[in-house]
């Protein structure tokens, strides 16, 4: 099965861009989405978090993503920590879903890619950009959140100049239909590759 990463920094459309790679029919993964649902459902997990972060990382049994938002922005050190206790059991979380898909390829959306180093386990990067005051403006519409929390998350991401050095295909996303051809002509690429 062809592992095809597909990333970019907070607010540059990658999951618009996974669904409409879902649209041609391709399996996605959103790493984010399995991620939270794992912090939810694991036990594992949830026991390391309490253990990391104290007791209010859960309420009602539920992650108490505020609180724990607020201890990342205020001290980075607990950011690797969590991540060193999920991303090993998305990763294989990852792993039986791939085996469970039929399709020439997949997409696995991931936000930070090259910053834990998930891009040496797929075979193509697709790069998702667009310039930056466009993406504060999409998440400030799009979020409840303040200027000052996107970009001390985007300080944590690599810049689109490191990420495209890396990147197999690159989609500037700005204007919707322009993106939509990019994605048909990426697609159409792979599957002549493959």
């Amino acid at each position: 099965m062809i592992i095809v990463g597909l990333t970019g920094g907070i607010g540059s459309g990658k999951t618009t861009v996974a669904k409409q790679f879902e649209e041609l029919g391709i399996p996605v993964y959103i790493a984010d989405v399995e991620a939270k649902n794992l912090m939810h459902k694991s036990k594992i997990i949830k026991r390391k978090l309490i253990q990391l972060f104290g007791d209010k990382a859960y309420v009602d049994n539920k992650l108490n993503k505020r609180f724990i938002a607020d201890v990342i922005f205020n001290d980075k050190g607990y950011l690797q920590k969590m991540n060193e206790i999920v991303h090993p059991r998305v990763a294989k979380h990852f792993e039986k879903w791939v085996l469970k898909q039929d399709a020439p390829y997949v997409i696995k959306e991931v936000a930070i890619l090259f910053e834990n180093g998930g891009h040496k386990a797929c075979d193509y990067v697709i790069t998702v950009t667009a310039p930056k005051d466009l993406r504060i403006k999409r998440l400030l519409n799009r979020d409840n959140t303040t200027k000052d929390k996107i970009q001390a998350i985007m300080k944590n991401q690599w810049t689109d100049e490191e990420k495209i050095k890396y990147s197999d295909y690159v989609i500037d996303n700005i204007d919707l239909e322009v993106t939509k051809n990019q994605v048909i002509n990426i697609h159409k690429d792979l599957l002549k590759i493959i």
